[in-house]
Order: structure tokens, then sequence, then C-alpha cells
């Protein structure tokens, strides 16, 4: 039940992973072997349903007692949130909050009552019932509640949403926030810095974490000087992907 990355972010200590986009539990357990410090299940984007979410959590645990499963629902959505966390998510991220209102939504759905609105069963995440009365009585505290802020409208509502009760994390889509203010992937714009600056700067003020999709490992590091904490160093297809286009290349490069 405790939750490893959770305490990192209380401690203002990095956590590093990455994003699983193909739907696969060989491609979870791989990378989980590699111990990283989560790994996020993607519903939003990828081709991923709640059963190929739950046999990938499943591989993650198999392969590493300490990294954390976390999943990306596909909208702000009690019902996708509470599959996610019966799966055995240790956490969310909610994509396209957009005010204070949005972000106590999203907490209410992770929660139990009297703090929130999550409904109790027996599922994987306690052991189908059989360890119910430990994870009722620690889930609210370790749950990990992201918020992606990734539209103008978010961007001024920044400040409100970090302090919303019980988000423990602000995270940044670049593409997304960039689309929305108008100057797509253009990330040295001084509008997409001063953006980027908002928020870190929210997440700061509210004493929460602040999360950033890196497109490598040399900006994850950047980014963790700035001041970010939980940071994906790419995702499972983008380091599929450059790891295979560099293989060719140098395959095709005439013998020395």
């Amino acid at each position: 039940m405790p939750n490893p990355v959770k305490e990192r972010l209380r401690q203002g200590l990095p956590a590093i992973g990455t994003w699983l986009s193909i739907p696969s539990p060989v491609v979870a357990e791989a990378l989980a072997g590699l111990e990283p410090d989560w790994l996020l299940i993607d519903t939003e984007h990828g081709a991923i349903d709640e059963q190929t979410a739950e046999d990938m959590i499943r591989a993650i645990r198999a392969a590493s007692s300490t990294v954390v499963p976390l999943v990306r629902v596909a909208a702000n959505d009690p019902a996708l949130i509470k599959k996610a966390l019966d799966r055995g998510a240790m956490g969310v991220l909610v994509p396209l909050v957009n005010s204070a209102e949005e972000a106590r939504r999203a907490v209410a759905a992770c929660r139990y009552p009297p703090e929130g609105i999550r409904g109790v069963a027996g599922t994987r995440a306690s052991r189908y019932g059989l360890e119910m009365d430990r994870y009722f009585a620690s889930w609210n505290r370790e749950v990990l509640v992201g918020v992606q802020v990734e539209t103008p409208v978010a961007l001024e509502a920044v400040e409100a949403i970090a302090s919303t009760p019980g988000v423990d994390l602000l995270f940044i889509g670049p593409n997304d926030l960039s689309a929305g203010l108008g100057i797509f992937r253009q990330w040295e714009h001084p509008h997409y810095r001063a953006a980027v600056a908002r928020i870190l700067d929210a997440a700061k003020a509210a004493r929460i974490a602040a999360g950033y999709m890196a497109r490598g490992p040399e900006e994850a590091q950047r980014r963790v000087r700035e001041g970010f904490a939980l940071v994906s160093v790419a995702t499972d297809l983008g380091l599929l992907l450059q790891a295979a286009s560099g293989a060719f290349e140098q395959a095709r490069e005439p013998a020395r």
C-alpha cells in the first residue's frame, strides 16, 4: 500500500518514469525490470482497454515491488477513475482539468468517503476484498492525484487548481499546451516558456509537485533542475523508435 512516488514528491525528490502507450504487458514488464520510479499507462490516447491495463499493472508488479503503476484516464469521469484504481493503479493523471471545481471532482473520484465518492468493492486493488480494511484505511493518504494543465483556460486558473485540497501534481503535456497557446511545438517561444514558468510557480506556491513530459534524458535532467519532480523521460514508442532509428542508420553506413 505505501506509495513510494507520492512519498518522493512529498520530500521534494524527483520521480523519473515513462509513458506506456503500447498495449502490451510484455513491454510493461520489461520496462518495470529496469526499475524506474513509475510507469504510466495511457488510456487517453493509447489503444489500451481496461483488461489490458489490468494485465499491464499485474506485469509491472510481477517485475518489481517498487515501481509505481499509474494510469492516465481518458477523461475526468468518476467511472473511468474508479475502474483504473480498482485495477490496481496507485494514482491517476486526469487530462483537461480547466478549473478548481474540475480539480475537486477529480480528487473526489479518487478518494473514499467521507473525503470523496469512490465506490467500495472487493477488486484486484484490495486483493479481491481480502485486504479491504487495510486498503480502505490507508488509500486516501496514499493515492496520487495528478491533473493536467494543458489549455489557456486552465493556465488562467492554475493557481486555484494548484491550491485545490487533494491535488498532488500539476502536469504539463507540452504538445497540448503549446497547441492551445497557438504556438505548437515552439518550445523556446516566450509565451510557452512563460506558461511553463507560471505552472511551475503555482505548484511551488501550493507546495505540490509539478510534472513534465520530456523528450529525452537530457531534457528530463534540465526539467528536474528547474524544479519539476515527476518527469517522464519519453514514451515507450518514442524510446523504441529512437533506438530503432539509430540502429537502422548505423547498419546502413558503409563498412569501414
